[in-house]
């Protein structure tokens, strides 16, 4: 060995360690995934859901933040999909960060999106819900937890994508308003032309204000070496399910338990390898629920039973799909992200003098809280009035070969989703909702001339007007950017 090779050699095997990927060959891709446990250890717990506050006792089953690393050989993502109602940007971000730093990827290739179950602990305020900040403060360092195991776990791997469809548990929520009937919202008004969940065959309604996305889209990943699944990320356009005691993770969790079982992902001969992760990403589901309301009977069923129901359901559409995919140990990455300043709706000042009129003459309840919907939306016009004039909205997307994906930090109306599928230069395309931030709902426009539960002001629906439109543009041209590399 020559002195200056001597020299070299810590510099060699630090390199190694700290650079695992150098053990690779260019272009080899790699996948890994991790489920992080996030579940809060303190009871009672504050849950997001309602407009009123409300409290777990124990957990039914937990909650995860679950993560797909992939690599391409020059470069990586990861995907991460938590079981909450939403997470705020600063949860995000702070997570990003960490991960970022102990990875080595880059915070704008990193997505972390919410499920949005109404079974979880909160991670930030909703109407009369208010997080538990002490376990808000370590939600983020367990998020990049995932994100970091998530890379560590990094093998060979072999990559595909498809899509099914399941029509049977999509619902447009909206109803149009018959011209001669009506009904009053929030503000006193009686002009709104959509009612949010009118009831079974409300006679005041007459048909959904909008369509439905039956697609279940699916990105899996599979060990090059003995082909055993390593993870399927899936997206469906469905808000909720509910039914579960909280702390739940709804049918998130229930499809990636099923997607296991069916793989024959635990099978015994994987012990001792890391876990096959399954993922149910929001896709555009804002205006979109599990209830039919043209149905005259809603079945009761038992906690629980639904999710179990549906999940089961739409992992039928998903096998349709994974049983028809083309494996490639090849894939090319690409990332995009950027962040749009947009307006926020406020009260003029007659509408903040009277909103602070109602909360003074509106008794709560014993519980401490409002009950009046009137005084509830008084009370959130009071919060909107000490939010800047323009919010950050952060917006990705990603390239997966000929796949490609856009996430979105809202409650996106479903109409919006099926745009950015038709528009896409790529071959297929999905978006999932609840991305990297909490924007609140994002109706079209022509659905907020409507009116309607999803446009009334509140923190959970707050932006412009043309915010869809602005942000449909943006990632079009994003994606379009993304093809042109």
């Amino acid at each position: 060995m020559t002195r200056w090779s001597f020299l070299l050699l810590p510099v060699l095997l630090a390199t190694c360690i700290l650079m695992p990927s150098a053990i690779y060959a260019a272009g080899t891709l790699r996948a890994g995934a991790y489920a992080q446990d996030i579940s809060p250890t303190k009871f009672p717990s504050a849950v997001n859901g309602s407009m009123k506050g409300g409290f777990a006792q124990a957990i039914t089953d937990p909650m995860h933040a679950r993560c797909v690393a992939i690599h391409d050989g020059a470069v990586e993502i990861i995907l991460c999909v938590v079981d909450a109602c939403m997470i705020p940007q600063d949860i995000c971000d702070k997570a990003k960060e960490i991960a970022s730093k102990r990875t080595g990827v880059p915070a704008g290739q990193i997505m972390i999106s919410a499920t949005h179950t109404h079974s979880a602990a909160a991670l930030g305020p909703a109407f009369q819900s208010d997080p538990d900040m002490d376990y808000v403060a370590t939600v983020p360092a367990l998020i990049a937890e995932g994100l970091i195991k998530a890379h560590e776990n990094l093998e060979p791997a072999e990559i595909a994508w498809g899509f099914g469809s399941d029509p049977s548990q999509v619902f447009n929520r909206r109803w149009r308003v018959k011209e001669q009937e009506q009904y009053e919202n929030p503000f006193s008004v009686t002009t709104d032309r959509a009612w949010m969940n009118p009831g079974a065959q409300n006679p005041k309604v007459s048909v959904p204000a909008g369509p439905v996305d039956p697609d279940v889209g699916i990105l899996a990943v599979r060990s090059a070496e003995d082909k055993r699944p390593l993870a399927l990320l899936a997206n469906y356009s469905l808000h909720y399910v509910g039914g579960n005691p909280a702390i739940s993770a709804d049918y998130f969790a229930a499809f990636a338990h099923e997607m296991a079982g069916r793989l024959k992902a635990t099978d015994t001969r994987y012990q001792g390898k890391p876990a096959f992760v399954g993922i149910m990403s929001n896709g555009t589901s804002g205006d979109i629920n599990n209830i039919n309301f043209a149905s005259p009977i809603r079945l009761k069923r038992q906690p629980g039973e639904q999710i179990k129901n549906v999940a089961r359901s739409v992992a039928d559409a998903a096998m349709g799909a994974y049983d028809n995919l083309k494996w490639s140990p090849t894939t090319m990455l690409g990332t995009s992200e950027t962040v749009l300043q947009l307006g926020v709706r406020k009260a003029d000042a007659a509408g903040l003098a009277q909103a602070r009129q109602i909360l003074e003459t509106v008794p709560k309840d014993k519980d401490g809280q409002w009950a009046d919907r009137k005084a509830i939306y008084a009370r959130e016009t009071v919060k909107l009035a000490d939010y800047p004039d323009k919010v950050p909205v952060k917006l990705q997307a990603y390239r997966i070969g000929d796949l490609s994906i856009a996430t979105i930090p809202c409650e996106t109306f479903v109409e919006i989703g099926l745009d950015l599928k038709k528009s896409t230069p790529f071959t297929r395309h999905f978006t999932v909702s609840l991305a990297n931030g909490y924007n609140g709902y994002l109706p079209t426009p022509e659905q907020h001339k409507l009116g309607g539960y999803e446009t009334w002001r509140a923190r959970s629906s707050y932006l412009e007007v043309d915010a869809s439109t602005k942000i449909a543009e943006k990632l079009k041209s994003m994606l379009a950017e993304l093809k042109a590399k």
